[in-house]
């Protein structure tokens, strides 16, 4: 399959928050297209140390990652790739189509000069826990999350 991986375009938002809010664990912390989406986006846009990347298909998009490039005082000053949000279209998982948008991203990391790639998934999404395994990731931390 051909894949075009590029930053997001406004047009692509409502596709991009349909692929997010496709599962049961994200549909009720996603919510529906919206206004909240559109502030979301324009933040991300529009900062320097973040990029919403889509992979496209035949024109369609067909998943999504955001990527955050953290610099950082420990690890000896190295920054650091976060990757969220990953997404590939139900229809067409288990195609490779993910394993592909991880080594974009891993790429993306490494020509802005990352030591490291981390990302967090739930712990409802064990098919995504062996999937990041599969790349090479370690269960190195226990994650903590507050609402504010």
């Amino acid at each position: 399959m051909d894949l075009i991986f590029r930053e997001a375009e406004r047009d692509d938002l409502e596709r991009i928050v349909e692929l997010i809010a496709d599962d049961a664990v994200a549909a009720r912390r996603t919510g529906s297209y919206g206004e909240p989406h559109v502030r979301g986006f324009e933040a991300v846009a529009a900062s320097p140390d973040n990029e919403l990347v889509v992979a496209e298909s035949g024109g369609e998009v067909i998943g999504v990652m955001q990527l955050t490039f953290i610099p950082g005082i420990s690890r000896n000053g190295a920054s650091r790739l976060l990757v969220e949000a990953v997404r590939v279209s139900s229809e067409l998982r288990g195609q490779g189509i993910g394993r592909r948008l991880m080594e974009h991203a891993h790429e993306r990391g490494r020509a802005r000069g990352c030591a490291l790639a981390q990302l967090t998934s739930d712990k409802q999404r064990p098919e995504a826990h062996r999937f990041y395994r599969s790349l090479g990731y370690e269960q190195s931390h226990e994650g903590f999350k507050l609402p504010l």
